[in-house]
């Protein structure tokens, strides 16, 4: 019978694989942000307050490049725009929890955390939601927030032939293919992966900002005609 300790168990259990990828993604972005010349504490925050590991590696190399600072939080704003999205998706599931509970919920809210818990909620109406989303959205802030101090303490001296940076696209990887369920989403995996390939060197990462817009438009657009 499901109760809230077995559902956040089983939580913990669907996120352990997840963690593999997520640990050396957080030594990257703590990696990044010393490079940028982000004093460690500050880097640290940055962890804590932002929680999304996509937005810090972008913020990061654009600091490190000395971009101006409308710029930075701009790019940050339409990276983590998806987290809107997601929390519209979600957000039925959780409409008999607390205000507290929504926000602490909304908090540990990330991509992986999202897919992983509303392919669950639609599959099994019984589970208790608020610890199944838990046991996966806590250990991932957990060993996120760990890894980016070990990165953090690391520095540069990471040697190059870990290839830390390759558990990033990884990680995003194993969120997105599950989530490609329909024409929109195909589309809007296939035209912003496409431009971002295609603007990846416009300056200040702004590739990314275009090719997360247009896709997300595209999808919006097949979503409609469809």
């Amino acid at each position: 019978m499901s109760s809230p300790r077995a559902d956040f168990l089983s939580g913990v259990r669907v996120a352990a694989p997840i963690l593999l990828g997520v640990a050396p993604f957080g030594m990257v972005a703590g990696v990044a942000a010393v490079g940028a010349g982000i004093p460690p504490i500050e880097a640290l925050a940055m962890s804590v307050v932002i929680f999304a590991g996509a937005s810090q590696l972008a913020a990061a190399e654009l600091i490190g490049r000395n971009a101006p600072a409308v710029v930075v939080v701009f790019t940050v704003f339409v990276i983590n725009l998806r987290m809107v999205m997601y929390s519209a998706s979600i957000a039925p599931y959780f409409a008999r929890q607390s205000a507290k509970w929504k926000g602490f919920l909304s908090y540990l809210l990330t991509d992986q955390a999202y897919a992983v818990s509303l392919l669950k909620f639609e599959r099994n109406g019984d589970v208790s939601r608020r610890w199944y989303y838990l046991g996966i959205a806590v250990p991932l802030w957990v060993v996120w927030q760990i890894a980016t101090v070990a990165g953090i303490a690391l520095g540069s001296g990471v040697p190059d032939g870990w290839h830390l940076d390759f558990a990033v696209p990884l990680v995003f990887l194993a969120v997105l293919i599950p989530a490609v369920t329909d024409r929109a989403t195909v589309a809007a995996a296939v035209v912003g992966g496409t431009v971002a390939i295609v603007a990846n060197g416009l300056p200040y990462n702004l590739g990314l900002i275009t090719a997360a817009v247009v896709g997300i438009a595209t999808g919006l657009l097949v979503e409609e005609v469809a």
